[in-house]
């Protein structure tokens, strides 16, 4: 009897998020759309040495030799279906769901099975829409040499698999960001809890912004001494800023004597100024 052949691999396992519902809206252009991003995820694959095992429906079962290029080619992946549908109405935009797990795999040909692939294909069923799932053994290998953000979610059981796998989602930016909270839409796969939002730009520039209009209002209602001693410390800081960077501070002492005279007019001063009776105003 001969002897089952066995490799470690990394095994990224991915389909579509709602695929029967774009079928059922539009079949022709589903069809046209998968087969596009199909030849993306290929081309992606083939500049990470990976090597398609088998597809099937909507799905794909992708092996690599390196599990950090597996995930940096799921990364790029969701990137770039990500620019595509940003072109594309809400309804008939095609998004992947990926997941990921290093292991031992059973060969047959050009065929894999085993554990390794059963936890991968679990993981898929796990990720957001547009996310990226990883288990504990991918994690551990790339946590430290790649520059991404993992939200550790816990273990998870999953069908088949008898003990609970830990599970950490890919931070991506934009749609594909992990969603929290909310129940899944229909047809869709519940998505897991305890990702962290993607961060919003717009929300945090216009409290930024709101922030230095509110500071600006304030100096213009100070005193020219106030004024004048704000614009000292700015200018110092600034001179700091184009000379030394933020190496070495040394903008602290000029500005010493001006902050001191700014925390005496913010305090003492408001305190000796004399207050109007009002029946003396008239006077």
């Amino acid at each position: 009897m001969q002897r089952v052949k066995r490799r470690l691999a990394a095994i990224m396992c991915a389909d579509v998020a709602q695929y029967s519902r774009l079928m059922e809206r539009d079949e022709d252009g589903t069809l046209d759309r998968l087969k596009a991003y199909r030849s993306v995820m290929s081309s992606l694959t083939e500049g990470h040495n990976g090597r398609i095992v088998n597809t099937w429906g909507d799905a794909v079962i992708i092996e690599f030799s390196s599990v950090t290029e597996a995930v940096q080619c799921a990364v790029d992946i969701q990137n770039e279906l990500s620019l595509k549908n940003a072109e594309l109405p809400d309804l008939n935009r095609m998004e992947f769901r990926i997941g990921i797990n290093l292991g031992d795999v059973m060969v047959e040909g050009d065929d894999i099975y085993g554990d390794g692939v059963n936890v991968a294909a679990r993981l898929q069923e796990l990720a957001p829409r547009g996310g990226i799932m990883l288990s504990q053994s991918v994690y551990d290998q790339v946590k430290t040499r790649m520059a991404l953000g993992f939200d550790p979610l816990g273990p998870q059981h999953v069908k088949n698999v008898t003990d609970p796998v830990e599970t950490y989602a890919v931070r991506l930016g934009g749609r594909n960001a992990p969603q929290e909270g909310g129940a899944p839409r229909d047809g869709d796969k519940a998505e897991p809890k305890g990702t962290m939002p993607p961060p919003d730009w717009e929300r945090d520039t216009q409290v930024l912004a709101n922030g230095f209009e509110q500071a600006r209002r304030w100096l213009r209602a100070q005193p020219r001494k106030v004024r004048g001693c704000v614009f000292m410390i700015a200018f110092f800081f600034v001179l700091n800023l184009l000379t030394s960077g933020l190496g070495t501070l040394w903008f602290v002492w000029p500005s010493l004597p001006f902050g001191l005279m700014l925390v005496w007019h913010l305090l003492v001063g408001r305190k000796e100024k004399p207050v109007v009776n009002p029946s003396q105003q008239g006077e």
